[in-house]
């Protein structure tokens, strides 16, 4: 994955760009999704669960930590660490229902992890432009997005 920086300009091209993404992903890979609460987050990881077989509405599991979803041929886990505050505090199996082989993650706020994931294939980044358009870079997952 070459890193890279788009400006999409509405809800539709973000779906896209994260349709795009997930062409390239495989099972196991995690994917961290990082912005500001309505950056996007959820709309980016919708394109790529619906690009990779998932019919379900996907949903941001802010109350939930996770949601899990059946695609063509690999699960979609769709995690949200915001509430949670670390990782540390939690029991050590928390994520395993989301994370590992047969299962593509999608770890919104993965700051609030503090260590406890394994490495991620890409970083994403969304950052409010104005109106609907937003600002996605896109890198590898040990390193920061593009600025």
């Amino acid at each position: 994955m070459i890193p890279r920086s788009i400006e999409t300009s509405d809800p539709t091209e973000t779906e896209a760009l994260g349709a795009e993404l997930a062409a390239e992903l495989r099972a196991g890979d995690v994917v961290l999704v990082q912005g500001e609460l309505g950056s996007g987050k959820t709309t980016l990881v919708r394109g790529a669960a619906r690009a990779l077989g998932v019919a379900d509405a996907v949903t941001s599991p802010t109350f939930s930590i996770g949601h899990r979803y059946r695609a063509a041929n690999v699960t979609v886990s769709h995690l949200d660490l915001y509430r949670l505050g670390g990782l540390e505090q939690e029991d050590p199996a928390l994520l395993d229902d989301y994370l590992g082989p047969g299962r593509i993650a999608f770890v919104e706020w993965p700051e609030e992890e503090g260590g406890a994931l394994p490495s991620a294939s890409l970083r994403v980044t969304l950052t409010h432009r104005g109106g609907d358009r937003r600002r996605v870079e896109v890198g590898e997952g040990g390193e920061e997005a593009p600025g």
